[in-house]
């Protein structure tokens, strides 16, 4: 059965300063969605897209599809108020015949193919998973300006994307978020919250979220690298 991956894409460049949806400022000469989306469809694993938008944006988004291989379906779906909302929405414009889905930033723009890969690879054992990377700095709890308790980095992940779940469970997950008014900030604290397992999947080091301008340098650091 193929996967099917969902692109939250429904938000804003505020936190960066921008005028528009940060997925459309450019990277390389090409907006930030693209380059997610070229490595979603260079994909073995994946054989269909939607994309949670909002309609302002539709346009710019067709003028990218437009761009990228037709040989996989890219579907454009209503996006919500927040991202727990756009996921909700993507779940259920799925096709029937959906069984696994996997959920990706459309701001991680540096994942790999290999990783999207790997990842459907470990869902079909799995019933959700995250991928992630063990944290390499220490990490501190704060309160105010002062050290509270220093974690045991050995047991600490840094959480990415794609998530991955067996989508019925997922769906029913989002049901109940709706019916007790839960807010969560991905879908695998949903998950864990109605008490099923999460597990990880290792990411890439190289996936990072694009958040500041920063981000885009580093980031266009790094694909000058991979073409090189």
């Amino acid at each position: 059965m193929p996967c099917h991956l969902l692109i939250p894409a429904a938000g804003s460049g505020r936190r960066m300063g921008a005028d528009r949806n940060k997925l459309l400022l450019p990277l390389l000469g090409k907006p930030i969605l693209q380059w997610t989306l070229e490595a979603a469809i260079a994909s073995e694993a994946i054989a269909w897209i939607g994309v949670m938008g909002q309609p302002h944006d539709y346009p710019e988004f067709q003028k990218i599809f437009n761009e990228v291989s037709q040989i996989k379906p890219i579907r454009l779906i209503q996006g919500g108020a927040t991202r727990q909302a756009s996921v909700f929405n993507g779940l259920k414009a799925l096709p029937t015949d959906c069984d696994r889905v996997l959920i990706h930033d459309g701001a991680r723009c540096l994942a790999t193919p290999k990783l999207f890969d790997r990842c459907d690879v470990s869902l079909q054992t799995m019933q959700g998973f995250i991928a992630a990377v063990p944290v390499k700095d220490t990490i501190k709890v704060v309160n105010g300006l002062t050290i509270v308790d220093t974690p045991n980095r050995d047991h600490l992940w840094a959480a990415q994307t794609p998530q991955g779940f067996q989508a019925n469970l997922l769906k029913d997950a989002h049901f109940k978020a709706v019916e007790h008014g839960w807010e969560v900030t991905d879908d695998a604290a949903l998950f864990e919250k109605v008490g099923l397992a999460v597990q990880i999947v290792m990411g890439e080091e190289t996936n990072l979220k694009i958040t500041t301008q920063q981000d885009l340098a580093i980031a266009e650091f790094i694909l000058k690298q991979r073409s090189a």
